[in-house]
């Protein structure tokens, strides 16, 4: 089944993630994705949580920072500023200790802590998939084209849903049997318990949102995940294993797309030796992919002349990936 096959041929599926190695072409995919998409008429955001992420540089636009910007008829693009996140994060955490306790102001032992906390990496990630978060349950677009960052870290994102949820379910068990517990003291006190329990509230909003963004990563019916590997060892393995991993975490996978294929006609031209082996050593490896993932490539990319940069190079690789619109 080609690429374009399987976006007509599954309506539903309107999450759809490009994921790989860095520097393989995810986010030229991405973003030629998104342009086909919109092209049809469909509304399209197309966003990266990845830090070095390039949709900027690709559509030739400064978005880092700035919400959904528009790039075109009904195409948005966005990069997501994690710092600015983690701002807001502290801002909500002071908030919400200021509302629970009734403290004027955030007293300076916890205020220290929020400050050292902000610099432990799991804070950036935590805002970071609050922002992701954010933007998938909120349905504003019709696809979503979630520029995923390298694979390390992609996996580690896609686990975190169930990591938390798990983290949060144990807290929330913990909390419901605390209430229980203050709330028969209280009767044996005969005292009146009427206020809410913030705690608990607060764990159930977030148990909520983690479940809705994971339902929606994990339904093979509305999310589409795609590989983008190269035809070399090294890429193909680390691809496989990747692919094993993702499965563990019900990751609906749709398929792969290799990119940067040399032209088969070269090899006959009068070429330089070492062009000669580069097509030779694809040739060896596309018997490889294909043996490996058979049926599931879903296309075959050539490589480029020029960085894919600037709508009119965007339209051709989408073009070259779905054919014409």
């Amino acid at each position: 089944m080609a690429l374009k096959d399987v976006f007509e041929q599954n309506p539903d599926r309107r999450y759809i993630m490009f994921g790989g190695k860095g520097g393989l072409g995810k986010t030229t995919f991405s973003a030629a994705t998104a342009y086909w998409l919109a092209k049809r008429g469909f509304k399209v955001l197309v966003f990266s949580v990845d830090p070095q992420a390039s949709l900027s540089d690709i559509f030739q636009k400064d978005i880092f920072g700035k919400g959904p910007v528009p790039i075109m008829e009904n195409l948005w693009a966005q990069e997501i500023d994690a710092d600015q996140h983690i701002k807001e994060y502290q801002g909500e955490i002071r908030k919400k200790i200021l509302d629970m306790y009734g403290f004027d102001q955030v007293p300076e032992e916890i205020e220290n802590y929020i400050q050292a906390a902000s610099a432990e990496p799991a804070m950036e990630e935590s805002a970071i998939f609050d922002a992701v978060v954010d933007i998938v349950v909120k349905g504003d677009y019709d696809y979503y084209i979630y520029d995923l960052v390298p694979l390390g870290h992609a996996l580690y994102y896609l686990s975190m849903a169930k990591v938390y949820d798990e983290w949060i379910n144990k807290i929330t068990k913990l909390r419901e049997e605390m209430r229980e517990y203050e709330e028969m003291v209280s009767r044996v006190k005969r005292q009146k318990v009427t206020e809410q329990d913030q705690i608990l509230n607060e764990l159930t909003y977030i148990k909520e949102r983690i479940n809705a963004s994971s339902r929606i990563l994990t339904d093979k019916l509305k999310t589409a995940f795609f590989f983008v590997l190269v035809p070399e060892e090294l890429i193909i393995l680390d691809t496989q294993k990747a692919a094993e991993l993702f499965a563990k975490f019900d990751v609906p996978l749709s398929g792969y797309v290799v990119n940067r294929m040399l032209p088969e006609g070269l090899a006959e031209q009068n070429i330089p030796d070492y062009l000669k082996h580069r097509i030779t050593m694809q040739q060896k490896y596309l018997v490889d992919i294909r043996e490996k993932f058979g049926n599931d490539v879903r296309g075959y990319v050539p490589e480029m002349e020029r960085d894919v940069t600037g709508l009119a190079m965007i339209e051709k690789l989408a073009r070259i990936m779905y054919g014409d619109f």
